[in-house]
């Protein structure tokens, strides 16, 4: 355990940073088009998925650069009627929401991504949906999933905590990215499935310690 910039970092910490580092740079040596073509797969299994079939809306988000391609599964949901909500990047890293209107209505903001140009809906409008659809780097057998460490989506499932909201939760992967372990904290939360270009896994809750 170290102390760096007045914030306490443990091993767990410094073993979630090398391993996003590693997954990152596999990402990163990905051909765009391979993207592309692992993006319309993952479209095709996710709405395959009955959590998605029966929601009457799905929180999701804009995939960026090597990122699994969430754009076709966006506007399929939305043509079949699903009310898609994305995020909006707040100061604070917290995340707004506001509804997907299609392609044309999204616009750039800070670090790369792209938002909702609509009206926004505040924070707790992620409390309604029937599905979120988390970012990831790598998800464990436990259903455990690494994120990129800026802390939004844990305020995200801390906020459907608190509101007594059960979603299923739902990440978008690569095959190589289904691991059997990464590092976890007591209050990670599992998800219900993640959705790789070869198949669905599913998950059974277990606490994160074990």
């Amino acid at each position: 355990m170290r102390v760096e910039q007045g914030r306490t970092v443990t091993t767990n910490d410094a073993r979630k940073r090398a391993l996003r580092q590693d997954l990152i740079e596999v990402r990163n040596t990905l051909p765009l088009d391979d993207v592309s073509a692992a993006g319309s797969v993952l479209s095709e299994r996710a709405l395959q998925l009955g959590e998605l079939a029966d929601a009457q809306t799905v929180a999701a988000y804009v995939s960026v650069g090597r990122e699994p391609s969430t754009r076709a599964l966006l506007d399929r949901l939305r043509a079949a009627g699903v009310r898609v909500l994305l995020p909006v990047l707040l100061p604070d890293n917290d995340l707004d929401w506001a509804v997907y209107e299609g392609r044309e209505r999204l616009v750039k903001a800070g670090r790369g991504l792209l938002e909702p140009a609509g009206p926004r809906l505040g924070p707790e409008a992620v409390t309604g949906a029937g599905a979120v659809l988390l970012p990831g780097l790598a998800v464990d057998r436990r259903g455990l999933r690494l994120g990129r460490g800026g802390g939004s989506y844990d305020r995200v499932l801390a906020r459907l905590d608190r509101a007594g909201a059960t979603p299923a939760l739902i990440v978008l992967l690569y095959d190589n990215e289904v691991l059997a372990e990464v590092p976890a904290e007591a209050h990670d939360r599992p998800v219900q499935a993640a959705v790789t270009p070869s198949g669905v896994h599913r998950f059974t809750a277990s606490p994160a310690g074990t």
